[in-house]
């Protein structure tokens, strides 16, 4: 090797490339023995990653893996538990065989299953959402809610961008704002479940029970102060993010409407603060009173100066240590990307967690080659696809562990 401060040579490099794709082969060689369907040119995407930088970042490179390769929803929840067996060497914690997975999880695909059991609710959270006005509008037999299950389904997994059909389009919309209150509901129970949990406060037992000569009749217990947690989110609005705007519209009132913190932000060419808007129970009249704010929607994305605007403006008031920020957007910046760049920095600095999510990461051969984009990862804790109902429903597991 190369004394310090000295530039790698050929060799070395090669060597170093060499390296690299022979751990890159044998971890293709694990997922094929776990049943995914890796051909050659998830390989060369995979390879085209690692020389993009990803590997330097684990996080990252996780959530570009399991996008990239997870082609079912079996193989989106054993995933985690193979990626950080090989890559990161991390054995199945201890909690995981309480709650129902085999004591014996050393196999990486078994890990990867009981690792991400708390993921397996996702598809659930859908199922319920989408099927709950179902069983009212359809008869009582078998063959009816077979035929609701399917449809919900259906709808569940195509992309906003194909739904022409305006029932089709409506019903994504309703089930959009019922998945908003679905997962309020189970993030509250597991903060209450986390809460359950409380011990002694001996310095408060023993002054409040002095009358009793020191006897600790009275006992007085402490519970963790948590903050719940809060989202804040930014769509874009752009001319690009067109055919998104609506469902995601429809999924920021039912957020709104649920949550009992949150902020929703519009941005295109220039930022807007819309939680009162949305905050109308009538979802019509929320996106009528939305329209209205949002002028020049439509045009360009300059998305380093919305974020700028937020920063400066309404970073303080709204973000503290438990927000999530959750950006929804192509990427597409129009301005200076390296402005995006040092706003993204200074929001990682307030908020807990970045989750960016980009509906382009669903089509059929989309690259991550937008400046906007790639100004952003570096600052981005998630980066995930957001183009069908299915992946609205998979962040919940994630939002659950904030």
């Amino acid at each position: 090797m190369s004394c310090c401060g000295t530039p790698p040579t050929l060799d070395e490099m090669d060597e170093v490339s060499r390296l690299v794709s022979g751990k890159l082969a044998a971890f293709l060689r694990t997922l094929r023995d776990a049943s995914f369907a890796v051909g050659s040119r998830e390989g060369q995407d995979a390879a085209a990653l690692l020389a993009e930088g990803y590997g330097e970042k684990p996080g990252l490179l996780r959530s570009a893996f399991k996008h990239l390769f997870s082609a079912r929803k079996a193989d989106w929840e054993k995933f985690d538990g193979i990626f950080d067996a090989f890559w990161l060497g991390r054995r199945v914690r201890a909690r995981v065989a309480t709650s129902g997975a085999p004591a014996n999880a050393n196999n990486p695909a078994t890990k990867g299953i009981a690792q991400d059991k708390a993921q397996q609710g996702a598809g659930s959270t859908l199922d319920q959402a989408a099927t709950d006005d179902d069983a009212g509008q359809h008869e009582r037999s078998g063959e009816g809610r077979a035929e609701g299950a399917s449809r919900a389904e259906t709808i569940a997994e195509t992309d906003f961008r194909k739904l022409s059909d305006p029932a089709e389009i409506a019903e994504a919309h309703a089930v959009a704002a019922r998945l908003a209150r679905v997962m309020r509901t189970r993030l509250t129970r597991r903060d209450l479940a986390r809460r359950r949990g409380y011990r002694l406060d001996l310095r408060r037992t023993i002054h409040r029970n002095i009358s009793h000569g020191g006897v600790p009749i009275s006992l007085v217990m402490r519970r963790r102060k948590e903050k719940p947690l809060r989202l804040v989110i930014l769509l874009d609005a752009s001319g690009s993010m067109s055919m998104y705007t609506g469902a995601f519209l429809r999924f920021i009132h039912g957020v709104l409407d649920e949550f009992r913190e949150a902020e929703a932000f519009l941005f295109h060419t220039r930022l807007a603060h819309v939680s009162d808007a949305m905050k109308e129970r009538d979802a019509q009249r929320a996106l009528d009173r939305l329209s209205m704010l949002a002028q020049g929607a439509g045009g360009g994305t300059r998305i380093g100066e919305s974020l700028a605007a937020f920063n400066r403006w309404h970073a303080a008031r709204v973000i503290h240590s438990r927000t999530c920020v959750m950006i929804v957007s192509d990427g597409y910046e129009t301005g200076d990307a390296a402005l995006l760049g040092r706003e993204m920095k200074a929001l990682a600095r307030r908020c807990r967690r970045i989750v960016w999510l980009n509906p382009m990461m669903g089509w059929d051969g989309y690259a991550l080659e937008a400046a906007g984009m790639k100004a952003a990862l570096p600052h981005v804790d998630m980066l995930a696809p957001a183009h069908t109902l299915k992946s609205l429903a998979a962040l919940e597991p994630y939002l659950a562990k904030l």
